[in-house]
């Protein structure tokens, strides 16, 4: 983990209409700016140009231009990032459905699929050929709003007009304030005062406005920030930058605080470590001792199918707080896989049944190990990732039974025992493996000890299906065959 991680907090505003209209009219007055200069900087006009030029034109500071400056370039570095996220996501799907035309015996499905890989792969050209050449398509406002207007009734229109007034707000609905620990308060347009666990903000008005009003400065009631007030007490204090996003949405107004956060002292040690799995609907976690045994274990619920991302955030936010707590009474690192779910999402539509499909895009799994870095960076635990490759395999094999573990129980064994290179060579025992309630035993492969360990793991996993299924086949309850 970095020594130094952003952190972002937010309040929200109820203000008289005098207020509201003065910010309004900033966010509208930025929005035009950052229009106007990105075209400009699609033209290749050379920034210092640009500000002086700027700073005429529009009436601003040299700050609230390199506010929108920044904003922009935010956005810029954002659309090429996911520009390439896209282009591996179209491959992976491309590669699945290629993967999957020929076994398909239906003319019907078999066209419709020829023509979904013709599309994908005209897609996946278009982008590659953006991103060769640098171009940057950037919506202001939001393609999906924008594409609103071709169908109003569908979208909640009744006429052209009322699209219009909804489309400007929204692109006109948010404006930035960047900081600077040299400047007051972190921050030289936007002032923050702190008194009996209260906030207080001054906003530096654009010149325009300050002619019109009559006023330089807008203050702004007392708030009081519901996360993070004593993160904020202790930045002003320690005079870092403060940056500040004012968004308007249906409620009214509020401001997000972006301040950087030194790394807490480190409270873990090294005697042993705590593995975490990472499954659809629950976070399994297993705790080793200095030789790789395990100790304790413990299954966090975790299921954000059908919630809303609000929901979904405050539950990952919960289960991480508590893992992180575990982690740190025992005073042992976090160890997690470094998944690419991005990848196995690409896949779900070709590979996986609509029940794993559903459960596996209702997961974000970037989110969860966000939030357990950042956790673990505010308390002090350390954080590491080991890869993924066949934990769940060995983990079944090797573990579970021997120590009366689920499988979920025995991978997290199997990351955080990765984590310390322990040994992962298999026993000279059978597979003895519990499924449905019902142990199925098998031989083990024959071991080649010239080629990885994990080859070998492969063809156990091979072997073991295989068993499974002929004795499942073969199987008098009707639960279990396939013809019942």
């Amino acid at each position: 983990m970095d020594d130094v991680k952003t952190f972002t907090y937010q309040t929200r505003y109820k203000l008289d209409d005098l207020s509201n209209s003065i910010l309004e009219e900033c966010a509208h007055l930025y929005g035009s700016i950052e229009r106007h200069l990105f075209q400009d900087i699609k033209k290749k006009r050379p920034i210092n140009t640009l500000k002086k030029e700027y700073l005429q034109r529009f009436e601003i500071t040299a700050r609230q231009f390199n506010a929108c400056r920044v904003s922009l370039e935010g956005k810029i570095s954002s659309i090429k990032a996911g520009r390439l996220v896209r282009i591996e996501n179209l491959k992976e799907k491309i590669s699945a459905l290629e993967k999957r035309l020929p076994k398909i015996k239906e003319a019907k499905i078999k066209h419709q699929k020829t023509r979904s890989l013709i599309s994908l792969k005209m897609r996946l050209e278009k982008l590659q050929l953006d991103h060769k050449e640098g171009r940057v398509a950037l919506c202001f406002g939001g393609r999906k709003l924008f594409h609103a207007q071709f169908h109003l009734e569908e979208n909640g229109y009744a006429s052209q007009q009322e699209w219009k007034e909804d489309w400007i707000k929204t692109r006109n609905s948010e404006f930035f304030s960047l900081g600077s620990k040299d400047e007051t308060s972190g921050n030289q347009s936007c002032v923050l005062t702190t008194d009996q666990n209260t906030c207080t903000l001054r906003l530096r008005l654009p010149n325009i406005l300050v002619k019109k009003y009559g006023i330089k400065y807008l203050s702004l009631p007392p708030v009081t920030f519901a996360y993070g007030q004593k993160e904020i007490e202790q930045a002003l204090l320690a005079k870092k930058a403060l940056s500040y996003r004012f968004k308007q949405d249906e409620k009214g107004w509020r401001v997000f605080l972006s301040l950087s956060r030194e790394k807490a002292p480190i409270v873990t040690k090294s005697y042993g470590a705590i593995g975490v799995d990472i499954n659809a609907n629950h976070l399994a976690v297993t705790e080793i001792d200095a030789k790789g045994n395990p100790i304790d274990k413990k299954t966090f619920p975790l299921c954000t199918y059908g919630k809303t991302t609000d929901q979904s955030e405050a539950l990952i936010g919960d289960v991480c707080k508590q893992i992180v707590a575990f982690a740190k009474a025992k005073q042992k690192p976090l160890i997690a896989e470094q998944l690419d779910f991005k990848k196995k999402k690409a896949r779900l539509k070709e590979e996986s049944s609509p029940k794993v499909a559903r459960m596996l895009s209702s997961l974000s799994y970037a989110r969860i190990l966000g939030n357990l870095e950042r956790k673990a960076f505010q308390e002090g635990v350390e954080l590491f990732t080991v890869s993924p490759a066949l934990t769940s395999i060995i983990g079944r094999i090797k573990f579970a039974k021997r120590y009366g573990l689920s499988i979920h129980h025995a991978a997290a064994l199997c990351i955080a025992r990765r984590f310390f290179q322990f040994s992962e060579a298999p026993s000279k025992c059978p597979m003895k493996v519990v499924h449905k309630n019902v142990q199925v035993t098998c031989p083990l492969p024959e071991r080649n000890r010239r080629q990885h360990v994990w080859k070998f793991w492969i063809e156990a996993s091979k072997k073991l299906k295989a068993a499974l299924a002929a004795h499942f086949r073969a199987s008098p309850d009707p639960h279990y065959c396939r013809s019942g």
